[in-house]
C-alpha cells in the first residue's frame, strides 16, 4: 500500500539527511524542498518586511505543486518540509514579527487553506526537535550565506511556534524525533533507534 510520510522541522534540525536516510531503506520516492530555487529569497533575508509577502508566495505555490505531484506517484513518497510549516510557522512568524502586514498575511493565510482543502494528508508526519544551539551550530557549519546572518532570536521564534503546531497537529500520525544528538547517517544504534521509531507506523 502506498505511503506518503512527510518530515518537518526547522531549519538545520537534519530534515534532508533524514529523507536521504530513509530512502535507502525503503523503498521511498524522495520530494525536496526547492529552497534555493526561490527568486526573492537574496532580498528577503535583506530586507524581510519588503519581501516576505513575496517569498512566501513563492514557497506556498512551490509546496503545493510538490504536494500535488507526489498524490500521482504510483509508489511511497516522503517529502522534505510540508506546505503546512510555510504558513504555520514561517508565514505567521513574519506576521507577529511585524515583518509582514496584516492584510498580506490574511491573504496568504485565505489562500493556503483553500489549496489545504483540495490536498490529502500525509500518512506520517515525522518531526524532528531540534535545540536552538544545535540550529545555529548547522547552520553555520553547512555554511550558506544567505544564512548566516539569521539572528538566534528568530530561529527561536521558529522553534516556539514549530512545538505550538505539532501540539495542536491532527491531521495524521506523528512521530518525533530529538535530533541534538542523533547520528542516523553514521552511527549504527542510532540508526536502528529511528527505523525502530518509524516501522511503528510504516
Amino acid at each position: 500500500m502506498k505511503k506518503f510520510i512527510a518530515v518537518a522541522g526547522n531549519m538545520g534540525s537534519g530534515k534532508s539527511k533524514l529523507v536521504e536516510f530513509l530512502c535507502s531503506y525503503y523503498p521511498l520516492t524522495p520530494y525536496y524542498e526547492q529552497y534555493e530555487s526561490n527568486p526573492y529569497l537574496k532580498e528577503f533575508y535583506q530586507d524581510m518586511k519588503s519581501w516576505s509577502f513575496k517569498s512566501q508566495i513563492f514557497f506556498l505555490t512551490q509546496k503545493f505543486k510538490s504536494h500535488l505531484k507526489l498524490i500521482h506517484v504510483q509508489n511511497s513518497v516522503v517529502q522534505d518540509r510540508t506546505i503546512y510549516e510555510d504558513a504555520e510557522i514561517f508565514a505567521r512568524n513574519l506576521y507577529r514579527s511585524r515583518l509582514m502586514r496584516k492584510r498580506d498575511f490574511e491573504t496568504y493565510y485565505d489562500l493556503y487553506t483553500s489549496l489545504l482543502n483540495t490536498l490529502p494528508s500525509p500518512d506520517l508526519l515525522i518531526y524532528l526537535r531540534c535545540s536552538n544551539r544545535t540550529i545555529r551550530k548547522r547552520i553555520k557549519n553547512r555554511g550558506r550565506s544567505y544564512e548566516q546572518n539569521i539572528s538566534p532570536r528568530y530561529l527561536g521564534r521558529l522553534n516556539q511556534l514549530y512545538e505550538s503546531w505539532i501540539a495542536s497537529y491532527s491531521l495524521s500520525e506523528i512521530a518525533i524525533i530529538n535530533t541534538d544528538e542523533l547520528d542516523y547517517i553514521h552511527n549504527l544504534v542510532d540508526m536502528v533507534d529511528v527505523r525502530k521509531v518509524i516501522e511503528k507506523y510504516i
